[in-house]
This record gives structure tokens, C-alpha cells and sequence, in this order.
């Protein structure tokens, strides 16, 4: 070790990231301590990295932050995830981020303090990259004197801002590509709820766990987006043709407008999810280019209607994955089964068919061997099923019909890798 470099043991130390593990690692000679103090870019405090942490004072923990901070120079990276500690003083933590946010490129912050820390004031106007922020408040955005000319990457969970407040900083950022919300509380100024966003620069979206009358995002390069866990009563996007790829995971929408054409989507991916499929068709139908689609557990707001293969087959001739899980009411089962499987157009560049069910029935065999005759250059299968650990002797022999089924059909099928995934 004597004649290696001490910069590469500085990017050693980097790559350990935790505090302890950095302290512990320097005490090991002169060279390692000089590595951290002048050549470290990285460096951790996380409540879960260390169950001592937790049992320190806050005061003590302050302290031990503090000479592990100012122990270093010319930070890169900070991140300080404080989940299960107490309140911190906000002059020991404005003290941390003063000392190190001249050469700062990433932060990572949950801390807690009294009184609130206004990150914007301590860190704007400099040459931060990523902000990750969480459990903080932030009121006030003045886009001028807050601004961050190199941001890219912007997440907050848990944080209380205004809408106003939230495009703003959205304006305060130029260069921002990545937004992040997760469980936002936003700040109500009116009767409804609403969120408005613009931005000229932002290529993805995610949001998770927020609740709104009304969301509109306006995203001129926006490339992807992905909604999980939300209940919005109009969701409104516009943007200018540029979106590739398209998630949503257990959300209600009342109202889904999406103003500008998406004839550009490569993936759709849709799960747990009620839509009306006529007025979602419509809305990717131009999108040629589409190589993945997914709808798993969707119900339909109309009890007639169904997912037609054919127009799939039609509109979409690149897909080469499709993902479909087997959902349909009893009580018009077949009738839907077979308007759904109507046509015969293939599905000449599907290689992956992944099929499952919620509740099997004598129908789903038949339903795969369809999917499977529409799709002759078909490589992989994979069958995802739900099977309850208390099975009923109906539910057993079902189970046993199917796998014999399979078992039959697969035998035209030598080629395809078949694979079962059961819950």
C-alpha cells in the first residue's frame, strides 16, 4: 500500500461511504488519515448504518458529525439520513452544510431541526447536482436569490411545500431532468387541491402517494413518466410528442387527458388500475413505435368492455413484450372471451407472452393457447398465478386441469422457454 497513490485511497474511502466505516479505515496510518482529510468525496451519516447512533444524545451526535465533517475538505458528497433521531440544533446542521456546500455536488438530507433549515438559503447558487430531501418544510421559493444553476436531479418525500412554491422551485432549476414527490403535503390555498408544474427540461417523473382534485404537468421533453399510489380527479399532461415511456401502479383517475400526441411511447406499463379501454386505446393507439405493453390487474369502468387483441396487433407491429393477466366477470365471461380473441392478425415480433390470473378458471387454457397462436416467433412464456394456501378440492382439481393443459399445449411449443411464478 506504501506506493499507491493518496488519491486512489481518498476514492477508496469514498466508495466505503459510511462515516464509521471512514474513520475506522483512516485510523489506519498517516497516509490513510491524509487520504481523508484531503482526497474523500463522499460521506455518509445513516440512523440504520449504525444502531448506536440511536442511543447517542442528540448533542453527542452533533458533535460527532461536526468533527467528522470538518475533519475533511472539498467534499462532493454528503448525505445525512437522520429517520429515528431526535430534533437537531439547526445551527449545528447550517454549520455542516455551510462548511462543505462550496464544493457539494450531491446531498442527501433528512433531518430533522429547531428551527425549520431552509436548504434553498443555505445551498442555492451553488454547484449542487442531486438534492434529495426529506421531511422538511419549504415555503417562500424566490426563484431569483434561491437558485440551483446545475441541479438535474431533484426528489422530495414527505415535504411540505405550496404548489406555487413547488413550480418555482421548478423554475429555480434550469437544468432539472429528474423530479421525484413522494407522499408530498401540499399546501391547500384554495377549495381544490391542484398542482400545476411546467418545466421545459424535465425528462422523468415520478410521483407516489399523493392525492389531488387536479394535477397538470407540462413537459415539453418529458421521456418518462411514472404515477404509483394516487388518487387524482383529473390528471392533465401536455408535452410535445417526446414521451417513451409511460407507468402507472395502482392509481385512480377520474379524468386522464393527455393533451399533446404520444405516437413516440415505446412502453406502457398499467397495473391495478380502473380505465375506461376505448378512451386509453384512443389515447395510445398512434403510438407505432411501442415495443412493451403491460396491463395487469386492470378493470374496466365499462362492465362490456374488453382489451382487443386485434387492434393490439394492428396498431402496435414492434411490440415484442406483452404482459396480460386473466380478469373477467362471470357473468359475461365467455361472451367477452370471445369478442376479445376475435381476428387473426399476428403479433409477428412478440418474444415474450407473460400471462397471469387472479382467480383461474376452465376459460384461461384456451385464453393462452390464442395468445399464443397469434404470437409464431413467441421465444419465452411465463405463466404468474395466485394460489391460496387453504385450497378448496374445486380449486385443487382446477389447478391440476390447467397444469394438464399446459402441459398438452406446450408440446406444439418445444421452442418456447416456458416459466411459472405463483404467489
Amino acid at each position: 500500500m506504501d506506493r499507491v497513490p493518496v488519491e486512489v485511497i481518498g476514492n477508496i474511502l469514498s466508495h466505503l461511504g459510511a462515516a464509521r466505516d471512514v474513520v475506522i479505515a483512516s485510523a489506519t496510518c498517516k497516509k490513510w488519515r491524509e487520504a481523508c482529510h484531503r482526497h474523500l468525496h463522499m460521506l455518509s451519516f445513516n440512523s440504520d448504518d449504525w444502531p448506536v447512533f440511536r442511543d447517542l444524545t442528540t448533542s453527542r451526535l452533533e458533535i460527532l458529525i461536526t468533527q467528522t465533517i470538518f475533519q475533511t475538505k472539498g467534499l462532493q458528497g454528503l448525505s445525512i439520513l437522520m429517520d429515528d433521531v431526535d430534533e437537531f440544533s439547526a445551527s449545528a446542521v447550517i454549520a455542516w452544510l455551510m462548511y462543505t456546500r462550496e464544493t457539494l455536488r450531491c446531498l442527501f438530507y433528512n433531518v430533522r431541526t429547531t428551527p425549520n433549515v431552509n436548504i434553498l438559503d443555505v445551498c442555492g447558487r451553488q454547484k449542487l447536482e442531486l438534492l434529495v430531501l426529506a421531511h422538511n418544510s419549504i415555503t417562500g421559493v424566490e426563484p431569483n436569490y434561491q437558485r440551483f444553476p446545475f441541479l438535474t436531479s431533484l426528489s422530495l418525500s414527505y415535504v411540505s411545500i405550496s404548489s406555487l412554491d413547488l413550480n418555482l422551485l421548478l423554475t429555480a432549476c434550469p437544468m432539472i431532468e429528474f423530479l421525484g414527490l413522494v407522499s408530498p403535503e401540499i399546501a391547500i390555498t384554495d377549495a381544490q387541491v391542484t398542482v400545476e408544474l411546467s418545466s421545459h427540461t424535465l425528462k422523468k417523473v415520478y410521483v407516489e402517494a399523493i392525492s389531488l382534485d387536479k394535477f397538470t404537468l407540462e413537459a415539453d421533453n418529458l421521456e418518462k413518466l411514472h404515477l404509483k399510489d394516487c388518487a387524482l380527479e383529473l390528471f392533465e399532461f401536455s408535452g410535445k410528442g417526446t414521451l417513451k415511456h409511460f407507468k402507472m401502479d395502482d392509481v385512480s383517475i377520474l379524468h386522464l387527458d393527455i393533451v399533446e400526441p404520444v405516437d413516440g411511447l415505446e412502453i406502457v406499463d398499467v397495473s391495478n388500475f380502473t380505465i375506461i379501454w376505448s378512451k386509453f386505446y384512443q389515447i395510445i393507439s398512434k403510438s407505432s413505435k411501442l415495443r412493451r405493453l403491460r396491463l395487469w390487474n386492470v378493470v374496466f369502468d365499462d362492465e362490456i368492455e374488453f382489451v382487443d387483441l386485434e387492434s393490439i396487433a394492428l396498431c402496435f407491429p414492434d411490440l415484442s413484450y406483452l404482459a396480460l393477466s386473466y380478469d373477467l366477470r362471470d357473468d359475461l365471461k365467455e361472451g367477452i372471451l370471445h369478442y376479445s380473441l376475435q381476428g387473426s392478425s399476428p403479433m409477428e415480433n412478440v418474444s415474450v407472452l407473460d400471462l397471469g390470473w387472479t382467480v383461474l378458471d376452465e376459460h384461461f387454457a384456451d385464453w393462452v393457447a390464442c395468445l399464443l397462436r397469434r404470437c409464431p416467433n413467441l421465444k419465452k412464456l411465463i405463466i404468474r398465478g395466485v394460489v391460496s394456501e387453504s385450497k378448496t378440492h374445486v380449486e385443487c382439481h382446477m389447478l391440476a386441469s390447467f397444469t394438464s393443459s399446459i402441459v398438452q399445449l406446450m408440446r406444439k411449443y418445444l421452442h418456447v422457454d416456458v416459466q411459472f411464478v405463483y404467489e
